[in-house]
């Protein structure tokens, strides 16, 4: 990773992960490395790197770096199979790092494919919890977004679910997580349109501003203007 610094690429990927002064991605470091470079490191490298290496990765101070561990992550967790003990040591690596996963891409990216693949026959009572008590914002949003996978097979309640949890909390909701939010409502909405409609319908007034935009962004114009009327 460190070979394929690109030093022209930082500075515009610093400004689109908000790294500036009292932005949420505030400190943090880039190398300049795009996406499909760091994927294309990870599938040459992923069956030679232990759990030692990933731990130096994942706290690493360059973004690209943390990904990239993660992205390994998410390959031995798949490789795994039914060695179930395995996948359960990538679940406990992953939860245990949840302070390295501190942008909003390192979050989508990582958090349904382990997490919510994991829960798919398991008990969903940590996703509750990090919504409900996660240190960071980081945290929160990956409880939402891990029903990703679940709304991918069909299963919706658990989506639905956390969206009321998150409008309960007390202190305005960071725009990272309405966004979440929002994304998720239309995600299950693809599944399920009228299921997402009589959730809407009640809450419309109340939700806040970009949850219920991102929520209604499929809809037909005329009935997105009735939500935003609503509200």
């Amino acid at each position: 990773m460190m070979a394929r610094a690109n030093e022209r690429q930082v500075e515009p990927l610093m400004r689109f992960f908000k790294c500036g002064p009292g932005e949420y991605g505030e400190g943090d470091r880039f190398l300049g490395i795009k996406m499909p470079v760091t994927r294309s490191v990870v599938k040459q490298w992923w069956r030679e790197t232990d759990l030692t290496e990933l731990e130096r990765c994942v706290s690493s101070p360059y973004h690209e770096i943390r990904m990239a561990a993660l992205l390994t992550l998410i390959e031995r967790f798949n490789n795994a199979k039914k060695d179930v003990a395995l996948q359960q040591q990538c679940i406990d690596f992953y939860l245990s790092h949840t302070d390295y996963i501190n942008n909003w891409d390192l979050v989508d990216l990582s958090c349904y494919p382990l997490l919510g693949t994991w829960l798919l026959d398991k008990k969903r009572t940590l996703l509750y919890d990090l919504a409900r008590h996660g240190k960071s914002l980081w945290e929160q949003r990956i409880g939402m977004v891990s029903t990703l996978q679940f709304i991918r097979h069909g299963q919706l309640d658990d989506t639905f679910a956390l969206a009321d949890l998150f409008l309960q909390k007390p202190c305005p909701l960071h725009d990272l997580l309405q966004k979440a939010v929002g994304w998720m409502l239309r995600e299950a909405g693809k599944r399920d349109n009228d299921r997402l409609t009589e959730w809407l319908l009640p809450r419309a007034a109340s939700l806040p501003r970009t949850m219920l935009r991102y929520a209604i962004e499929k809809y037909p114009e005329m009935e997105r203007q009735q939500f935003l009327s609503i509200r």
